[in-house]
């Protein structure tokens, strides 16, 4: 087999997305995916590839991931097998991701594994997100109709399991939006900003965000806003969990959906593929933190994000000063904040952070972002041939990681890359910290977040150490009103006294004062 039949290339990318049809006239999710993948094989300049596929890889959606979200109108049994029928393909394989952010990247190192491997010759990764939509047609009382029987179910890709521990979650943590909070006021602390300058610096940090969403016509948001208009809390702009405003959330109400199609040098030669629309990926890595939030020991810090990003970079040849664009993932502050830190890039980075103007603003299509940012990676690398582009992943609560490096530029050599494997074992054996089944005693505040409801703050969540050094996770003892220190006032380092009964560790107002 020649040199060419083992090198990959991304040869198509499309994008969808849909800010204004009424729910009886939108696509459904099977149809989005449909589109975005005959967009691909459109962009590629190649419409017989979509027959010669031999791996279709579908990445998993909100409804699929998660219970809160549901499927009331129901879906697809097995997505990738709906999506190849539609479109005329016969793969070998049909693959369905497990959830989290990072796995667009993943399946798309994996599918130039397989192509170097000389196991495969052209493969789609697409995914497809409608809960906008689905929120419409809900409040209007429709019924829709998006079932898709199937025989059978698909291969997963990936690992599905809780993402919180039963501990985590019976004290509230058990959404990404109690969770990041939690980094967020961690870095707070460690920075030594007052609440009130840290909520305009993170308002200072999303700005370019939005502004670049602004000009994108596939961002579901497309105004422009300041940091004070993101940082300051209002009816419109209601807090979601402290510190974040509903502007600092990644938007998980849209329509949209996005592919790409990767595939031999030698099968885009056969096909006719131009030079013009080929694009590389250079390096990838992946590698999960300890699983828990409360198993790290230092909640400011994900020291997977540089391992994983510096092992990209290394197969690359390359360094993060000669990446010309950045798309670091950014469904919350923390996220943004902890990845610079540990990547070694600015905040203000002249280059920017991102390229679609991030999960708040563009969107946040559940799993799928990181494919729309891959994407848009390539549109722009065609333009500036020879340049690089990096674009990271982040899944669970900054907990499953990945990262790729793009460039038009050809591979200097075969495709070559270590297993994930290999670099996971290395992270499995930092050090993890034990979380304490029945704290009781004094302790102090490590992190915390305030959750909030329709009529304001609603409860507590706290991380801490005992003066013993053991790690506990707590709520405030219910009836307990929010006092107003906990949102003016920095927490972090406050002594409290823990108690637990029946499983449920509890600090008392007095513990605030």
């Amino acid at each position: 087999m020649s040199e060419r039949h083992r090198l990959p290339v991304i040869v198509g990318v499309a994008q969808h997305t849909d800010r204004d049809s009424t729910p009886d006239q939108a696509l459904g999710p099977l149809e989005s995916l449909v589109k975005v993948a005959r967009g691909a094989a459109v962009d590629a300049g190649a419409r017989s590839l979509l027959a010669n596929l031999d791996s279709v890889v579908v990445v998993r959606s909100f409804p699929d991931s998660t219970p809160r979200v549901g499927r009331p109108f129901g879906g697809p049994d097995n997505p990738p097998r709906s999506l190849a029928r539609e479109i005329g393909a016969a793969p070998r394989e049909l693959l369905h991701t497990s959830a989290g952010g990072n796995m667009p990247l993943v399946a798309l190192a994996r599918a130039c594994d397989q192509i170097a491997e000389g196991r495969s010759e052209a493969a789609l990764i697409a995914g497809a997100e409608v809960l906008r939509t689905q929120r419409l047609a809900l409040r209007a009382g429709l019924s829709l109709n998006w079932d898709d029987p199937a025989p059978d179910k698909p291969q997963l890709l990936g690992e599905m399991r809780p993402a919180v521990s039963e501990r985590e979650a019976l004290h509230g943590l058990n959404a990404p939006i109690h969770g990041y909070p939690l980094f967020e006021i961690a870095l707070r602390a460690k920075r030594g900003t007052t609440p009130s300058q840290h909520m305009l610096d993170m308002g200072r940090l999303f700005e370019p965000f939005a502004a670049v969403a602004a000009g994108n016509p596939f961002a579901a948001r497309r105004q422009m806003l300041s940091a004070e208009e993101i940082a300051t809390e209002t009816a419109a702009n209601r807090m979601i969990s402290y510190p974040y405003t509903r502007l600092m959330n990644a938007n998980v109400h849209v329509d949209q959906a996005a592919a790409l199609i990767v595939c031999s040098e030698a099968f885009a030669d056969r096909l006719g593929i131009a030079e013009s629309r080929r694009v590389r990926l250079h390096g990838a890595a992946s590698g999960n933190d300890h699983w828990y939030v409360t198993e790290r020991p230092d909640l400011s810090r994900s020291e997977p994000i540089h391992r994983v990003v510096a092992k990209a970079l290394d197969m690359a040849g390359s360094k993060i000063d000669r990446m010309s664009l950045l798309d670091i993932y950014s469904c919350f502050p923390s996220a943004v904040e902890v990845a610079c830190a540990e990547i070694g890039v600015a905040e203000d980075d002249r280059r920017g952070l991102t390229v679609t103007g991030g999960l708040p603003y563009f969107g946040g299509p559940g799993n799928n972002y990181v494919t729309h940012a891959i994407a848009e990676i390539v549109q722009r690398l065609r333009l500036n041939p020879g340049c690089y582009g990096l674009v990271t992943g982040n899944g669970n609560y900054l907990t499953k990681h990945a990262a790729g490096v793009f460039s038009t530029k050809p591979l200097n050599g075969p495709w070559e890359s270590e297993h994930p494997s290999v670099l996971q074992a290395e992270l499995d054996g930092r050090p993890r910290t034990t979380l304490h089944p029945e704290p009781n005693g004094r302790g102090h505040i490590e992190t915390y977040t305030v959750s909030y409801g329709k009529d304001g703050p609603a409860g507590v969540i706290i991380i801490g150490r005992l003066d013993d050094g053991a790690r506990f996770i707590a709520r405030l003892a219910d009836g307990c009103p929010v006092p107003n220190a906990v949102l003016n006032q920095e927490m972090v380092g406050r002594a409290v006294t823990v108690s637990t009964s029946d499983g449920l560790s509890t600090c008392t107002m007095e513990a605030f004062r």
